[in-house]
């Protein structure tokens, strides 16, 4: 049976996921069938929790509906550094459907993580790329953009 994405209020969608350790065929299949389902809802992120999977795992695509596609996968990740400059803007998400959220968020982020191999990385991200890897990033610590202020920080 095809897997659904979790929808709000879902208890998967709280749960504060667990650290991948094996790195194998089955995660690349997980992988695969999140960015199946990703494409196919027409989303630009999704984390492991949001088709029930408690792993410490996202894939993104934040460029796909404007040109190029540029998938990555993000095992582990963890946001080392932050920008002080900040910007208001809207959100969707695939488990709150038709539940726009403004957040505040970080222009400039530093992220580390691991790949489907196990070999670390870390990048810089900017813009909407920034914002899509906190946005996933939160899920695995059980955090959805409704539980931000709207208020500025």
């Amino acid at each position: 049976m095809p897997r659904e994405i979790l929808q709000h209020p879902h208890s998967a969608l709280r749960e504060v996921c667990a650290p991948v350790a094996v790195f194998d065929a089955a995660l690349c299949a997980l992988s695969n069938e999140m960015f199946l389902m990703m494409y196919a809802a027409k989303g630009r992120g999704l984390a492991a929790p949001q088709i029930g999977e408690t792993k410490r795992m996202f894939v993104m695509d934040a460029t796909w509906k404007e040109g190029q596609p540029a998938p990555q996968v993000f095992v582990n990740p963890e946001i080392v550094a932050v920008s002080d400059e900040t910007e208001l803007d809207e959100e969707g998400c695939l488990s709150l459907i038709g539940i726009p959220c403004l957040v505040w968020r970080p222009l400039e982020v530093t992220l580390r993580w691991q790949d489907l191999a196990g070999a670390r990385h870390e990048d810089r991200f900017e813009g909407f790329a920034a914002r899509c890897v906190q946005h996933e990033r939160d899920h695995l610590d059980g955090i959805l953009c409704i539980d931000y202020s709207e208020a500025a920080p």
